[in-house]
């Protein structure tokens, strides 16, 4: 893949070649640009400190190009190539340099990798990669086996345990699933999410879900307890006006014709779908031995078809 920006070649960034070692010197103090002058410390200096997306592109090809912490870079010029509408191009980077990449990195490439497709409005690539990141879990292969992983947001550290994770991406599956009308499948992930690590904002997804299917009590019962504060997160302002306004669109909706109970088998002989919903009924709570999210899921990843 070529290195290219809007005028068809790298742009000079002032304070990152050379005579600008005080500059650098300032911008890892105060940006927490990394230090150094290679190219990835280009890239860095005209992301976050010369705000200049398309030069930091430029630098970014040239780490990557340079086997300059490519891990980070490739990485980083994907989330920049998203904030200027070139999600299209920054799959296609993905795929084709994360072989230079550390075993380490694959998964936050997942992740931008996720988030690139539903920019892109590929949702079968979305829950195939979503599926498969679920596969690792299942396999103990997720967080190199750990029971936690340190990640980052805002620049700020957290701990993420195995079991937030995996209801994270059930979440984001049930979402994906809810694009594509399936909503069944969308029931179960929403379900089994808030089986692991309930919060509020699954909760009105899972409404939502349920809404979309016509069993209008059910999904009153589910949105009032955001607004009861039964679920972490029923304190965000955005959250509980959501759940006013699905309850809202739910008293407004005539009361559903009388159906019969038949289900459309093609749905239900979805393999993933029947696995879930068996795992559904057999989890029981969290017991604790070596890695308690590993040793409940080794019982049922055979009954499993992600």
């Amino acid at each position: 893949m070529e290195m290219r920006n809007s005028s068809g070649g790298p742009k000079k960034i002032s304070g990152v070649g050379g005579g600008g070692g005080g500059e650098r010197d300032m911008a890892h103090v105060i940006h927490k640009v990394p230090a150094g002058d290679g190219p990835y410390v280009r890239a860095k200096h005209a992301q976050v400190v010369q705000k200049d997306p398309e030069a930091a592109i430029v630098w970014f090809w040239k780490a990557i190009n340079a086997g300059d912490r490519v891990d980070s870079a490739l990485k980083d010029m994907a989330v920049v190539m998203k904030q200027l509408d070139r999600s299209e191009e920054a799959i296609e980077a993905i795929k084709s340099f994360r072989g230079r990449c550390s075993k380490n990195a694959q998964e936050s490439l997942d992740n931008v990798l996720i988030d690139l497709y539903k920019k892109c409005g590929k949702v079968d690539e979305q829950i195939e990669l979503l599926r498969q990141k679920l596969r690792m879990i299942y396999q103990g292969e997720a967080f190199n086996g750990k029971p936690t992983k340190t990640a980052r947001s805002h620049g700020k550290k957290f701990q993420v345990s195995i079991q937030q994770e995996m209801s994270r991406i059930l979440g984001n599956l049930g979402w994906a699933y809810m694009q594509k009308t399936n909503y069944i499948a969308a029931e179960v992930v929403y379900r089994k999410a808030q089986m692991i690590d309930p919060d509020a904002n699954k909760a009105c997804n899972l409404g939502l879900c349920l809404i979309k299917q016509a069993r209008y009590d059910e999904a009153r019962s589910v949105l009032e307890k955001v607004l009861w504060a039964e679920f972490p997160g029923s304190e965000d302002i955005r959250t509980r006006n959501r759940a006013e306004e699905l309850l809202l669109d739910l008293e407004s909706r005539q009361p559903p014709p009388l159906m019969s109970n038949v289900v459309d088998l093609q749905i239900m002989e979805d393999e993933f779908v029947n696995g879930l919903e068996e795992l559904e009924s057999k989890w029981g709570p969290l017991r604790p031995k070596r890695l308690p999210i590993f040793e409940q899921i080794s019982n049922f990843k055979d009954q499993l078809a992600c």
